[in-house]
């Protein structure tokens, strides 16, 4: 296999971070429908939506995509060869394919076929921030087919940088490259991190192993340790996570939001078992503080505290890609079963019927103007604004760029 180069056939480079955005005269919002583009919090107005933007984060296709992939995920960090080829290797071992395309491909058709059932026909159209199809291609796509009030659904369900306004960054570059702005009104539904659609597929997974291990003869009280797992991030971009009126304490709404959805879970199957939250795939250097503890190191001390099984809840994802596949079902689980640990990893929503309709509901809570009273959520920081506020989730080594379904910067 020859070494790949950023000359790879479906190589091309992702669209450059946006220099500015088309804001109607008198909107607060760039970008936004006139349901919230006054920027207020929640928007309570009916909007007239006729297509709906899944974003991902996109994957290679194969083994010579690897390589330009990663560079398109880290462009900008300066970071070396040698730690793109290690983290490489993670993708080489599938064959260079992502699992996240396809599983993309499969929530779009399943959240098009959900919405349809209900009365609501938009398409649902897919576009990635690191690998084609890109977000700037479905714009393109969606306004050449006519659509001008687009409604997007970030694949990832809580606040920061990288999980929520980098996706609204990524419409801002979107406009800018396409020249659209002007042309197309674009929202974005609220993280949904504590919406009953997302939760349910997470507790259903953590009730069916304390069951199993339970009929195995253990006590979950006693001998078996949650873990709650996502993905670690800076510190210092944890704290500046959701808007900073809120004070929510270290590690910002980041931390905040993941530790009341899971305490939600466990206190809705009766605090059955003893439980942290953990943190994977860091991949800055040891001399940046990210948030932890890391996964593999929480589970080392599990041993001593007289535990004999761990069940890893993969909270922070939608699904099965490859942090999953390789941080939870390689390295966790190889670190349990070689300190003699019973390891279950609990499933991810993917497209279970309950994330997929919870999608469609949060669609239909935006077509319909719902107030904040009726809408669906499960712990006392939900639900989560419509409209990000200013400086919401800002990056602490780039700051704050362009984006829609916020109020600037």
């Amino acid at each position: 296999m020859s070494p790949a180069t950023d000359a790879s056939p479906a190589f091309r480079p992702k669209p450059e971070r946006a220099t500015g955005v088309y804001r109607a005269p008198g909107a607060v919002v760039p970008g936004a429908t006139s349901a919230v583009a006054d920027g207020r919090p929640y928007a309570t107005d009916p909007a007239g939506y006729d297509a709906v933007l899944l974003l991902g984060f996109g994957g290679p296709e194969g083994q010579d995509d690897v390589i330009p992939f990663l560079r398109n995920v880290t462009r900008g960090r300066g970071i070396p060869e040698e730690r793109l080829e290690e983290v490489a290797h993670h993708y080489r071992h599938f064959g260079g394919v992502s699992p996240i395309n396809a599983q993309n491909a499969a929530l779009r058709e399943a959240v098009e076929r959900e919405l349809a059932g209900r009365g609501m026909p938009l398409p649902v159209a897919l576009g990635n921030r690191n690998w084609a199809p890109y977000v700037s291609d479905a714009v393109r796509d969606l306004a050449d087919a006519g659509h001008r009030r687009i409604l997007a659904i970030a694949t990832s369900a809580y606040s920061s940088y990288s999980s929520c306004r980098q996706y609204r960054e990524d419409l801002a570059d979107a406009l800018e490259e396409t020249g659209l702005g002007p042309v197309l009104q674009i929202d974005k539904v609220r993280p949904f991190f504590d919406h009953p659609g997302f939760v349910a597929p997470l507790e259903a997974g953590l009730a069916g192993a304390l069951a199993q291990l339970r009929e195995s003869g253990l006590d979950p009280a006693a001998e078996v340790e949650v873990l709650f797992s996502t993905h670690s991030i800076p510190d210092a971009d944890a704290a500046l996570s959701g808007p900073s009126e809120l004070e929510l304490g270290p590690g910002g709404a980041y931390v905040a939001q993941h530790r009341a959805v899971a305490e939600a879970i466990m206190r809705r199957l009766g605090d059955p078992a003893p439980w942290q939250l953990v943190f994977q795939s860091r991949s800055g250097p040891p001399s940046v503080p990210w948030l932890a503890p890391d996964v593999n190191d929480a589970i080392a001390e599990l041993p001593a505290r007289g535990r004999k099984a761990v069940v890893i809840v993969p909270l922070g994802f939608v699904s099965d890609h490859m942090e999953v596949l390789w941080d939870l079902d390689g390295e966790a689980t190889e670190t349990a079963e070689k300190l003699g640990l019973v390891a279950i990893r609990t499933a991810t929503p993917g497209v279970d019927p309950a994330y997929v309709a919870g999608l469609a509901d949060l669609v239909a809570e935006r077509i319909e103007g719902r107030p904040v009273a009726d809408r669906a959520h499960l712990t006392e920081l939900g639900p989560w604004y419509d409209v990000c506020r200013p400086g919401c989730c800002a990056n602490a080594r780039l700051g704050t760029g362009p984006a829609l379904a916020g109020i600037e910067p």
